[in-house]
């Protein structure tokens, strides 16, 4: 808690408490297996963004994991518009965390009927007016280590943040994950790359990557404007060749690549076709965010 700042209201299990007060048990499985998804909703002039896309993969993952839903959609909105009024959040996100919920330490999935911990707070943030998507971002290239259902949107995020860190140590902001040769994603985001005849590139859906939200509405923006898109695997070279290279998110929305690995990628700025992806997202996304 950053002692600087209010004492956000935060939701715990059906309560909502100052976040000074907000307590889970030892026994959560979210804290002793990673077992549990979560899902972060941007905010914008107090608004939700992408909400039900992010309700689908939340209904999504929790089927994956056979974890049912702990309250309808309806009633996760409710609480979300709860939390964004009562933190007067303007800009920022909400983090939703569901885990199976609280038994005794065995690896075994306790009974059917344990109840799912369900945990929400709001950070505000400015996110159309990023620092990093003004000046672009700059990426080293990793081995990818993650576990194979990396489409499941879990906890399990202690790599990602070994890798991010990794990228801070270097003097970079991010990195992008190499599996056998070819660039999945980056830590918490989507890749992309702008091939010299202009076409926008990037992985195909498995489950070696996370279904971002985010992409989906850029990819529907970017068919809509006239952009050629290629879903295929791309190499660290290609990267290094390619006239743009970008990533998506629900907090980065189109953010620039502009150096990976210390190689200038295009000319080292920010290109044409993440700005301007980056300005019809914002300004679809903030016209239709409930």
């Amino acid at each position: 808690m950053n002692m600087t700042s209010p004492i956000r209201t935060v939701y715990v299990n059906g309560q909502y408490c100052p976040e000074s007060e907000a307590t889970v048990s030892i026994f959560d499985r979210g804290y002793l297996f990673a077992d549990a998804i979560y899902e972060v909703t941007c905010v914008l002039g107090g608004k939700l963004v992408d909400f039900d896309g992010h309700m689908a993969r939340l209904q999504r993952s929790l089927g994956e994991l056979d974890m049912g839903m702990p309250l309808t959609v309806e009633e996760l909105l409710a609480i979300h518009r709860k939390l964004v009024a009562a933190n007067n959040v303007v800009e920022g996100l909400i983090y939703m965390q569901i885990s199976r919920g609280v038994a005794d330490r065995d690896f075994n999935f306790p009974p059917e009927d344990t109840r799912p911990v369900v945990v929400m707070f709001t950070q505000s943030r400015p996110v159309i007016e990023s620092p990093l998507a003004k000046r672009g971002l700059k990426v080293i290239s990793l081995p990818d280590i993650r576990w194979g259902r990396r489409d499941i949107k879990t906890v399990q995020l202690l790599y990602p943040s070994i890798a991010k860190n990794a990228a801070y140590k270097a003097g970079a902001d991010d990195a992008w994950l190499v599996q056998d040769g070819y660039v999945t994603e980056a830590s918490s985001a989507n890749a992309y790359i702008v091939t010299s005849d202009g076409k926008i590139v990037t992985r195909k859906l498995s489950f070696d990557i996370l279904h971002g939200i985010t992409r989906a509405a850029v990819f529907t923006l970017a068919a809509e404007s006239g952009y050629i898109l290629e879903e295929r695997s791309f190499t660290l070279q290609e990267a290094f060749d390619a006239r743009e290279a970008f990533i998506t998110s629900a907090t980065s929305f189109v953010t620039s690549v502009v150096e990976i690995d210390g190689v200038a990628i295009g000319d080292g700025t920010i290109g044409p076709v993440s700005k301007r992806l980056r300005e019809i997202y914002i300004e679809r996304a903030t016209a239709a965010a409930s």
